[in-house]
């Protein structure tokens, strides 16, 4: 069949109106479901935020946003997932720094690389953690535990939630920084690490604030200082141990990655979708009542971060010669 002049030119204009394939793929996204992996058991800091993030996005989007809990093997179970997953958008995962920078330099042989196998989407926030100690210490300041620390150098104990987390983490700086040798008490999560010292058996935790506040509000636990660089507005009355230890700092803090090559249209729909939400002022109050303050950033910010943090954390690792369980 032959075509006239008319019919050619109604056909080039139709098919250059025609946008190409990727391109209408990412203008519909999302036009199915969204997953959200959460590398921890429900209930805590990173499941909360989660959970309130993915209502939202719901919400905006059109399309259910499903939160995921794949725990185990300190949190390389659902990176390890992440990172295999297609590079869609439409699989994306929770990060606390222990999971994309502590533990890509504490395990030797994981079976995936964070810098090259997933990309940053946005900081979402951070949890910052509290030096407490028991009633049995008596120690009234940071100075005075430090000075009880280096007079009976391995006698106090610290609890944590396991090789690598984040109160281990925090303790091997403050170790470093302050001459200090303290006695390592692992446990499998925060929980039974803080029963413990509740009950007296061991003497330090630096804990998360959203577990600490209502324990040091009720008395049953005393706070010495905070592990961010300055006082925490919920205990303006507690001193950062920076005051003490200058450059100190060891906090939680929480992004959102998706596979290495994920689309960039897509990636920058999600960051602004993040970074509108965490504006929000009602999920900022839901947040700081769980102890998170909201925060967010760039792609391409999260993605130095995390690169940062490796290096950081390789440096503590290596002095401190901390071997994964």
């Amino acid at each position: 069949m032959t075509m006239n002049r008319r019919q050619f030119a109604v056909a080039a204009c139709t098919i250059a109106a025609l946008p190409a394939a990727p391109a209408l793929a990412q203008d519909n996204y999302p036009n199915k479901p969204i997953r959200i992996i959460v590398p921890l058991p429900p209930g805590g800091s990173n499941d909360v935020l989660a959970r309130i993030l993915a209502a939202r996005m719901s919400e905006t989007f059109g399309q259910p946003v499903i939160v995921e809990n794949r725990p185990g093997a300190a949190g390389n179970i659902a990176t390890d997932h992440l990172a295999k997953s297609a590079p869609d958008g439409y699989t994306l995962g929770i990060a606390p720094n222990q999971t994309v920078a502590v533990n890509p330099v504490l395990y030797p042989k994981l079976p995936f690389n964070v810098l090259k196998d997933l990309e940053g989407i946005s900081l979402l926030g951070q949890v910052p953690m509290v030096l407490v100690v028991s009633s049995k210490v008596t120690a009234k300041s940071v100075a005075e535990l430090v000075a009880q620390a280096r007079a009976a150098p391995g006698k106090l104990t610290y609890a944590s939630a396991g090789s690598g987390s984040p109160q281990h983490m925090a303790a091997e700086v403050f170790q470093s920084m302050t001459g200090t040798d303290l006695l390592q008490v692992p446990y499998k999560g925060s929980s039974p690490a803080l029963v413990d010292v509740l009950a007296g058996l061991v003497d330090v935790m630096f804990c998360p604030l959203n577990s600490a506040l209502p324990l040091i509000r009720s008395g049953r636990l005393r706070a010495l200082g905070s592990t961010g660089k300055e006082r925490l507005a919920l205990l303006d009355d507690v001193p950062a141990i920076a005051e003490t230890v200058p450059g100190y700092e060891s906090d939680i803090w929480i992004g959102m990655v998706a596979p290495a090559r994920t689309p960039p249209a897509v990636v920058a729909r999600l960051n602004a979708e993040l970074r509108r939400v965490l504006a929000l002022p009602d999920v900022k109050a839901k947040l700081a009542e769980q102890g998170i303050t909201a925060s967010s950033s760039s792609a391409a910010e999260l993605t130095r971060l995390i690169a940062s943090d490796q290096k950081r954390w390789a440096g503590v690792i290596q002095a401190a010669n901390i071997k994964p369980e």
